[in-house]
């Protein structure tokens, strides 16, 4: 399968943060594919294991997070209307005018909501959390028989496909990463590999990491490779963000291994792939971040794919950029060598 098609068949399965359940059966499936045995471990990530030829060999772990954002219902209104709160870094002000689905006894559909313009004194101020609301179209009576607080609101938008290979979709943020791992997994179906593959779909890494501390502190693998995403440049974002078509971002800094990082920007250079480079200087804001400093200390990576648009109704990136991602990890997988030293 395509990059494209990986992506769109998880982006169409969904996965809030803490209620990945619909998302984590699908991955468990297409891991099985490719892996020798499938887990899913006490807080939810899918680890899928490869054997190596050489049982000595130290263990690789490629690794994305399967969760994206939500809401969450908070409070049933007078009028029947739904207050909420987010589940991760929702921007307020993409949501007023948005199509909804409700996770209650039914699934219901509704609109996010807001004050007119015209009854607005100010309007160069962006309506708040706290002052929205989902519109059902209920009675107050009726939606308490169908929904409760804590259910879960996802966001209705489609995987849809623009031009020059560009898509939209509702969580690239980071399908794009685990449609990554899965075109790596295919990319060496038919190869001999010394060195075991743990390929991992972390969860809740939009609360906080949470899922990639537990995953690596279980797995302790010789090394790591996480894959998320990075700004993508548009015509209002240009700084600290890189054009989407251009190839996926290396990251090079402190969270980041040095020598396992020029590795893989010699097999990207090597294979003739584009790539883009990212310096930072601290906390990536990644799961590499908690995998880092797992255990006894995980030699990792970083590789981004730039995303337009981030964490609003719609992402938008280039397939080809997926794509390439995979390429330059499977490249890097081959590359590693029994009991090589990645030590600083």
């Amino acid at each position: 399968m395509t990059a494209a098609q990986y992506l769109k068949m998880l982006d169409e399965k969904l996965g809030v943060s803490g209620n990945e359940k619909d998302i984590q059966e699908l991955i468990k499936k297409l891991f099985s594919q490719f892996c020798d045995t499938v887990e899913i471990d006490g807080i939810g990530n899918v680890i899928g294991r490869r054997k190596g030829t050489n049982n000595t060999a130290p263990s690789i772990m490629i690794e994305a997070h399967m969760d994206e954002l939500g809401l969450m219902v908070s409070r049933i209104t007078d009028k029947g209307s739904l207050n909420f709160i987010t589940i991760g870094g929702f921007d307020p002000k993409v949501l007023p005018g948005t199509e909804v689905t409700v996770h209650g006894k039914e699934k219901l559909f509704g609109v996010i909501g807001a004050k007119p313009p015209h009854l607005v004194n100010d309007r160069s101020k962006a309506s708040k959390i706290g002052e929205l609301c989902v519109d059902i179209g209920y009675s107050k009576e009726e939606t308490e028989k169908l929904v409760s607080v804590g259910d879960m609101i996802t966001i209705n938008t489609n995987y849809t496909e623009l031009s020059n290979k560009i898509v939209a979709a509702r969580c690239i943020d980071d399908r794009g990463g685990l449609a990554a791992i899965l075109r790596t997994l295919e990319i060496l179906k038919d190869e001999k590999i010394e060195n075991e593959i743990i390929c991992v779909a972390t969860v809740q890494e939009e609360l906080g990491l949470r899922g990639a501390r537990v995953a690596a502190s279980h797995i302790m693998p010789g090394c790591a490779i996480a894959i998320d995403v990075c700004h993508g440049e548009s015509d209002d974002v240009r700084d600290d963000a890189f054009p989407c078509g251009n190839g996926p971002v290396v990251t090079v800094g402190p969270n980041l291994h040095t020598k396992f990082t020029k590795m893989m920007l010699n097999q990207a250079k090597k294979n003739s792939i584009d790539i883009q480079l990212e310096a930072c200087s601290g906390d990536t804001g990644t799961d590499a971040w908690e995998i880092q400093t797992a255990a006894c200390g995980v030699p990792t990576a970083l590789i981004s794919i730039p995303v337009r648009y981030m964490h609003s109704n719609y992402e938008v990136a280039s397939t080809d950029d997926i794509e390439a991602t995979a390429k330059i990890i499977a490249f890097t997988i081959k590359e590693l060598k029994d009991g090589e030293c990645l030590c600083f």
